[in-house]
C-alpha cells in the first residue's frame, strides 16, 4: 500500500492534500521524496517567518534541560520568561498572556474574554475572514463556511470589505446599541489575500471602540512577529487592541503553540474567572523553541525587517512584469503578498501548475499568496518568480 492510499484510509484531513511527500525542510526550500526541491512561498501559511532548520532554535529543543512536562498550576519559570518577552514585544498595554495551543484556541480565549468583561452576546467580524475552526472560531469567520455547522453561535454580526472611511457609518451604527462584546479581525486580512484596510477605517474603529465599551481583539496569528514590517501589523495603524491573539510563527514552526494577551484592567476583571485551563498549553518543549525564535527575532531584528523591505520591493517589481491574461490586483504588506487574479479556478490552476514545476504557493479565492521567510534572498525571489513567470 503506497503512502498516498493509507493516508487516505487512515488520515483525516479537513482539504485535500497537495501532492507532494516532504522528507526535508532547509531555509528557502522544501525537499520532496522523490528528490526534487521547491522553492517556498508558502512558508507553512505563515509559520515559518524565519525560513527551515534554524540552528539556535534547533539547538534550544535539542538541548534544553527540561521537565517533561509542567502542571498548569505549577509555577514554572519559563512560561514568565516568555510572558514578560510578549508582554515586551507587543503593542500598546498588552501585558497578561494566557497560555494556548494554536490559532484557534486564541480566538475561543480572546471571545469569552471579551463577552465575560463587558456582558454582551454580540461579536462583530469581517466577511470571508477566517480566524480557527472552533464553534466560535468558525461562527465570526466567512459565512460561505458555516453552511454545514447547524449549531454555530448566534449573535455574530459581520461587515463586508472594503475597509474604508465609508464603512465607519455602518460599523457605528452596529455598535451604538452597545450589545456588541468585540469586534474581531486580522489588522492586515492575510485570509483574505493580503486585504489591506485605509488608515481612517483602524482609526475610525478604533475610536468608536472606544467610545461604545466595545473590545478590540486583533487576531494576529499569521501577522504577528514580524510578517507585515511591524512586529505586529496593528503597528500599522493607531490603534489599540484590548485583546491580541498569537500563533504560527510564536516558535517559528518548531513546535505547536499560541497565546492570548490582554491588559491589566481587563484582566483584573476576568482572570481569576476564565479558567482557560489547557493541559498541553506551553508545553516546556514549545516554550524553549518560542523563546529561542522570538530572541533571534529581536536580537537580528534590524537586519530580518531591512530585508523585509527588500523583499517587498523584489516582489513587487518582479510581479508587475509578470504578463497575466488580466490585470491583477497586487497587495503588498512587507512579506505578505497577495496577487488577485480575479478568477478563482485560475488561481488553483495556477497553484496545481506551480507546484509540478517546483514552486509552492497558497491561494485564497482568487488570490495567490506569498508568505516567504524574512531570510529570503533575492536571487531565491528571483528564480521563485521565474517558475510563476514560466507557469503563466
Amino acid at each position: 500500500m503506497t503512502i498516498k492510499e493509507k493516508d487516505e484510509k487512515f488520515f483525516g484531513r479537513g482539504n485535500p492534500p497537495m501532492d507532494l511527500e516532504v522528507v526535508k525542510a532547509e531555509g528557502s526550500y522544501v525537499f520532496g521524496a522523490d528528490g526534487k526541491k521547491y522553492v517556498d512561498f508558502l512558508g507553512g501559511a505563515g509559520v515559518g517567518n524565519l525560513g527551515w532548520g534554524i540552528k539556535e532554535i534547533e539547538d534550544a529543543i535539542k538541548n534544553g534541560d527540561r521537565p517533561s512536562y509542567i502542571y498548569p498550576n505549577f509555577y514554572y519559570k519559563p512560561w514568565t520568561e516568555l510572558a514578560e518577552l510578549l508582554a515586551e514585544l507587543t503593542p500598546g498595554k498588552l501585558q497578561k498572556s494566557y497560555r494556548m495551543t494554536g490559532g484557534s484556541e486564541a480566538v475561543e480565549a480572546a471571545l469569552q474574554m471579551a463577552t465575560m468583561y463587558t456582558g454582551r452576546k454580540k461579536i462583530l467580524s469581517v466577511e470571508g475572514s477566517y480566524h480557527g475552526n472552533t464553534i466560535a472560531a468558525l461562527s465570526v469567520g466567512a459565512t460561505k463556511k458555516q453552511e454545514k455547522f447547524p449549531n454555530l453561535l448566534s449573535g455574530c454580526e459581520k461587515i463586508q470589505p472594503p475597509l474604508n472611511k465609508e464603512k465607519l457609518k455602518e460599523v457605528e451604527s452596529l455598535l451604538s446599541g452597545k450589545e456588541v462584546a468585540a469586534v474581531i479581525m486580522e489588522p492586515i486580512i492575510i485570509n483574505m489575500g493580503v486585504v489591506i484596510p485605509e488608515d481612517e477605517f483602524m482609526s475610525g474603529l478604533n475610536r468608536i471602540c472606544k467610545e461604545t465599551g466595545t473590545l478590540l481583539i486583533m487576531d494576529e496569528a499569521i501577522t504577528g512577529f514580524g510578517r507585515t514590517g511591524k512586529m505586529f501589523a496593528t503597528e500599522h495603524f493607531d490603534i489599540e487592541p484590548d485583546i491580541l491573539c498569537m500563533a504560527k510563527a510564536i516558535t517559528a514552526g518548531h513546535a505547536p503553540m499560541g497565546a492570548v494577551i490582554t491588559t491589566p484592567e481587563i484582566d483584573k476583571k476576568v482572570g481569576g474567572e476564565i479558567g482557560l485551563y489547557s493541559s498541553y498549553g506551553w508545553h516546556p518543549l514549545a516554550v524553549d523553541a518560542s523563546l529561542a525564535a522570538l530572541k533571534y527575532l529581536k536580537s537580528n531584528r534590524e537586519r530580518l525587517f531591512r530585508n523585509i523591505e527588500q523583499i517587498s520591493k523584489s516582489f513587487q517589481e518582479e510581479i508587475s512584469e509578470i504578463n497575466f491574461p488580466k490585470d491583477p490586483e497586487i497587495r503588498i504588506k512587507g512579506a505578505a503578498i497577495g496577487i488577485d487574479l480575479q478568477d478563482e479556478e485560475y488561481a488553483s490552476n495556477v497553484k496545481e501548475k506551480a507546484l509540478k514545476e517546483g514552486l509552492l504557493m497558497n491561494t485564497e479565492g482568487s488570490s495567490l499568496l506569498f508568505l516567504p521567510n524574512f531570510q529570503m534572498t533575492r536571487e531565491i525571489v528571483h528564480e521563485g518568480i521565474n517558475l510563476l513567470k514560466k507557469i503563466i
